[in-house]
């Protein structure tokens, strides 16, 4: 999981994939943490996004950068704590000015189930889970 972390981490810039009704959904996102064993990211409740995954929690990211792309499939689930949720915008400063570890709309989540692979044009693919 830490080599899916450095991998999004240093892309800076996924693209997230829910589901809404039949339809695919693809957005640029580029938070990505580790807290307590797991991969996060992070949004708003407010947004289509978070109500798409509430409703479908199945996502995909898929980064690209050097040659080299990732992609990472699983479930998304909700962590409402406090702490999650602080650890989060303490690796983001910059979305302190949008988001609050204590607002009704600051959102983490987690993978759960997920299956990264690691893929480019000249290696094989490398598959880890978590």
């Amino acid at each position: 999981m830490n080599e899916v972390y450095e991998f999004l981490k240093q892309a800076k810039i996924y693209y997230l994939a829910t589901v809404e009704g039949d339809r695919p959904r693809v957005r640029p996102f580029g938070t990505v943490d580790i807290f307590e064993g797991r991969l996060y990211i992070q949004t708003g409740k407010s947004k289509s996004v978070s109500k798409q995954m509430q409703i479908n929690p199945n996502a995909e990211l898929c980064a690209f950068m050097d040659g080299r792309w990732l992609r990472v499939s699983g479930t998304l689930r909700r962590d409402d704590r406090v702490e999650a949720k602080a650890h989060m915008l303490d690796s983001y400063p910059e979305l302190k000015a949008m988001y609050s570890a204590d607002d009704d709309n600051t959102e983490v989540l987690f993978f759960e189930n997920a299956v990264a692979t690691f893929c480019s044009f000249s290696e094989p693919p490398k598959t880890v889970t978590f």
